[in-house]
This record gives C-alpha cells, sequence and structure tokens, in this order.
C-alpha cells in the first residue's frame, strides 16, 4: 500500500451500506469467473470507499461478493476527498448535483480522481505480487472480459476511467490540456507573461471558449517564449541566434495576419525545431576538432533481429500515448515518425524477400 495513499482498513463493512453512483459503469463482464478467483484466492485487494461509504474503486469486486453472497468484507477507507468529489462518487441520478460542472471543475476532480483510482491500482498491484503465485489479478481483463469495466492497471488507464466518472465520457485528453494550463498558470518559476497567458485561457475555457484552441495558443507563446531565450542566450552561436530571432519574428507576422491557432502553433513548433537542430549542429561541429574514420556497416545475423523484436514485444503496453502527446517535442516525433517509415519499408523488403524465397523454393510441375 503506498506511504502517501490517506486511509485506513476497515474490517467487517456491510455490503448493503455501501453506495454505488451512477458514475460506476454497468458493463461488469464475467462475474462468475471474478467470484471463483475470489473464492480461491479469497479478496486480495479491499475495495476503496469514502467515509460515508460510497464506492470509490472495485465495483465489479462488490458485485462478486454479492454473487458469493457474502454480507460484509473489509474494505479501504479513503479520507481526504473534497467533499464535490464525494458528492460526486455518490450520486445517484443526474439531480443530485445542484448545478452541472463546469470543465474547471471536472478538471479538479478528474484531477483528484485519477490519483486515487492509481493509488487503488498500485495497492491491487502489490497484493497480487505478494499474493497467489501466478494468480490474475482481480478486476483483470483475463478475468472479467471486458476492458472497460475493469480497475486502471496504468496510470494511462486511471486516467481514462478518472475522465469516464467525471464526465461520463474519454475526455482525459481535453482535461490534461486544461490541468496544463491551470500548473503553468500557477507556476512561479515561469516569467509573469506566460502565467498571465495561462490564467486569460482558463478564463476564456470558464467562458465557453474552446479547450484545445486554446492549449494550441498557450503552445505558441511557450515556444515564442523559447525562441526569445536562445535569441538572448550569449552562450549561442550567432547563426542561432540570428535564426530565432528572424523565427519569432515569423511567428509574430503570422499571427498579427490572425493566422489559424493550429497553424500558428504548428509555425511556432516548427520554428523551435529549426533553431533546436541548428544549435546542435553548431555544437558538434565545435566538438569535432579531430575527423573519426567512417565506420564500415556491419550487417548483424538474422538472431540480431530476432532478439531486437522480441525485445519490442509489448512496449505499447509501456507507454501513455496521452502523455507522449503532450510532451514530446517536434523533433521528437518526427524522428519517431521517421523511424516508423523506415521500419515500414525495411518490412515491406523482407516479404517481397520471403514471397521470392517461397516461390522459387516450390517444386515446379516437371520436378515431380
Amino acid at each position: 500500500m503506498a506511504a502517501s495513499s490517506p486511509g485506513h482498513i476497515e474490517l467487517e463493512r456491510s455490503l448493503d451500506s455501501i453506495t454505488v453512483g451512477k458514475r460506476h459503469r454497468t458493463d461488469l463482464g464475467d462475474i462468475p469467473a471474478l467470484a471463483e478467483s475470489i473464492r480461491n484466492e479469497g479478496l486480495l485487494q479491499p475495495i476503496t470507499v469514502t467515509p460515508d461509504g460510497a464506492l470509490v474503486c472495485g465495483r465489479r469486486r462488490l458485485e462478486a461478493l454479492r454473487f458469493l453472497g457474502q454480507r460484509s468484507t473489509n474494505v479501504w477507507v479513503r479520507s481526504n476527498l473534497s467533499d464535490r468529489l464525494s458528492q460526486l462518487l455518490a450520486e445517484q441520478n443526474d439531480n443530485s448535483l445542484h448545478k452541472p460542472l463546469s470543465l474547471i471543475e471536472a478538471e479538479s476532480l478528474y484531477r483528484e480522481l485519477k490519483v486515487v483510482l492509481a493509488e487503488d491500482a498500485a495497492r491491487r498491484q502489490a497484493a497480487t505480487r505478494f499474493g497467489a503465485e501466478g494468480a490474475a489479478p482481480e478486476d483483470s481483463a483475463e478475468v472479467s472480459g471486458a476492458v472497460e469495466s475493469t480497475a486502471p492497471r496504468s496510470a494511462g488507464e486511471a486516467r481514462v476511467q478518472a475522465a469516464r466518472m467525471v464526465t461520463g465520457r474519454g475526455s482525459q485528453t481535453m482535461l490534461e490540456q486544461i490541468g496544463r494550463l491551470k500548473d503553468l498558470a500557477h507556476d512561479e518559476t515561469r516569467p509573469g507573461h506566460i502565467r498571465s497567458q495561462a490564467m486569460a485561457e482558463l478564463a476564456r475555457i470558464e467562458a465557453g471558449g474552446k479547450v484545445h484552441g486554446a492549449h494550441l495558443r498557450m503552445n505558441t507563446v511557450l515556444s515564442l517564449d523559447e525562441l526569445d531565450r536562445i535569441a538572448a542566450d550569449p552562450a549561442q552561436p550567432e547563426t542561432v541566434r540570428t535564426q530565432a530571432v528572424s523565427s519569432a519574428a515569423e511567428v509574430r507576422a503570422a499571427a498579427g495576419q490572425e493566422a489559424r491557432t493550429a497553424e500558428l502553433a504548428a509555425l511556432a513548433a516548427e520554428a523551435i525545431a529549426r533553431v533546436t537542430a541548428e544549435g546542435h549542429s553548431k555544437e558538434k561541429k565545435r566538438a569535432g576538432t579531430v575527423e573519426r574514420p567512417k565506420l564500415t556497416l556491419v550487417v548483424l545475423p538474422p538472431r540480431a533481429f530476432v532478439a531486437l523484436w522480441a525485445d519490442m514485444d509489448g512496449w505499447t503496453k509501456k507507454h501513455d500515448p496521452v502523455v507522449l502527446a503532450s510532451e514530446l517535442t517536434v523533433a521528437e516525433w518526427e524522428r519517431a515518425e521517421a523511424v516508423l517509415a523506415e521500419t515500414v519499408a525495411f518490412f515491406a523488403l523482407i516479404r517481397t524477400a520471403r514471397a521470392q524465397s517461397t516461390v522459387t523454393d516450390t517444386p515446379s510441375a516437371h520436378a515431380i
């Protein structure tokens, strides 16, 4: 159990005293299979409730216990939840809240809830590791057969589930963008104009403005700030500083001509990529005083190819596309795209060679 997770274990809580709000999904998957797992291995991880008994995590575990005829169970009582989140989790119908959530409020609840869901996932993973050897995690897709109703097994899944519980849809990207604006608005290490821009964008959203547009405008301001920083940095080569000045002027000129938000953000990001690449090139030239002999291309044996793809197996489960989309620079993404294109082209060559090899190796009718 995470030391930073405030709460306590409560023994023998009545199942009937646990309130299941409407925010929890109803597609529960194969409850009998999960019940059988709990019957054989025990409940490895208690379900999570608020101090008032509203269910936070573990809807399927709760239903499996009811399926087994149990009347009570141990629960993890999560303390320090905001009143608004506790109310959200306990609401039974669409009229429970006095007013609908604004996007700014929704992000606050989403931020709070995804932490709680991630804590529950961490406790379940720890319980599984130290529980029955080889047992499938409770609420896992292997047991349930219904991915959307399973408890989160990673930070990315916690984000998806938290967004659905707060807004009723997969809005995690939008909520993450609002959260980033909030963080920038309160980041004392940022220049004042950055914080002011972030606060202005949040005000636009509060007034009904589009979140993605605010996100793109913020990206443009951040890119311009970085270009200005490079232009004023005496440690940078003169050519790099000059290019940063001209690139910033180009972006500001486009802004003055009321270029579309997405085009302006892309232009600013491309400018950063160009200037950064130029700077790296200059640094390499300065460092490379001694010319190194060209390396001879070494063609690796097939077993190296097999080992490479064995290491890559399952790599998509180890990364969060939402985080990558927001954190990768333009240059980093373009490099990944280039490697992917190169890989696809190389695989096409392998397929062609394998097809030709199959035709060559097939005995002709005269040879039979």
